[in-house]
C-alpha cells in the first residue's frame, strides 16, 4: 500500500495464523509457523486475507495492531487455562497448534463472547478474501490466478470483458430480459 508504514511481524504472523484457522492453507515454506499446514491447498492467507483486512475501504487498518495484541492475549489465557506450553519464539496465537487455534476461535465467535462481533467480522473478511477477492478487481484476480476464485471454478469473462452464462443454473430461464435492457445488460 502506498504510504503505508512498516508492518509489525508479530501482527502479521498473528493475523496470518487467524486467517489460516478460518480457511487453512498449505505451508509456504517448511519453517512456516503462521500457517499450520493442515491441508495441501492454498488458503485464506495466500488469497490475500491480510491485504483485505488492511484495505482502506474496510477501515480496519488502524485497529489491526490492537486486534493482534488482543488475539495473542486470548491465546495466552487459553493456553494457561489448558496448561499448554507456548513457544516464546513466536506470538502466542501462532504458538498454538491448529486444534487449539480452532478451539480459541470457536470461543471468540461464540454468541456469548463479548467480542464475538469483532472476531466474527474478521473471520468473515478472511472468508471473503478467499471466495470473492473483494480487494482486487475480478479480472485482475483471475489473471493473477487468485487461489480462491480458481478453486471455486470462477471463469474469465468473454473476449469483450463481459460474463455470460449460456446455461441456466436452474436448467431453465427464470425470467425474460426486459425489452429496454441495453446491450451491456444495464436497465434503460
Amino acid at each position: 500500500m502506498a504510504g503505508a508504514t512498516s508492518v509489525d511481524p508479530v501482527r502479521t504472523a498473528t493475523l496470518e495464523a487467524f486467517a489460516d484457522t478460518i480457511i487453512p492453507g498449505a505451508k509456504r515454506f517448511p519453517e512456516d509457523r503462521a500457517i499450520a499446514g493442515v491441508v495441501d491447498d492454498p488458503g485464506a492467507v495466500e488469497a490475500g486475507a491480510l491485504e483485505l483486512l488492511a484495505h482502506s475501504a474496510l477501515g480496519l487498518a488502524e485497529a489491526l495492531d490492537g486486534m493482534a495484541g488482543l488475539l495473542n492475549m486470548h491465546a495466552q489465557n487459553h493456553a494457561r487455562a489448558r496448561q499448554l506450553l507456548l513457544d516464546p519464539a513466536v506470538p502466542p496465537f501462532v504458538a498454538l497448534d491448529f486444534d487449539a487455534r480452532t478451539a480459541l476461535v470457536q470461543e471468540l465467535t461464540d454468541p456469548s463472547h463479548p467480542e464475538r462481533e469483532v472476531w466474527f467480522g474478521v473471520a468473515l473478511f478472511c472468508t471473503m478474501a478467499f471466495d470473492s477477492a473483494p480487494h482486487l478487481s475480478t479480472v485482475d484476480a483471475l489473471e493473477q490466478g487468485h487461489v480462491g476464485l480458481t478453486v471455486l471454478g470462477y471463469r474469465s469473462p468473454d473476449g469483450d470483458g463481459l460474463w455470460r452464462f449460456p446455461r441456466f443454473s436452474y436448467q431453465r430461464q427464470l425470467a425474460t430480459v426486459h425489452p429496454q435492457t441495453t446491450a451491456t445488460g444495464s436497465p434503460a
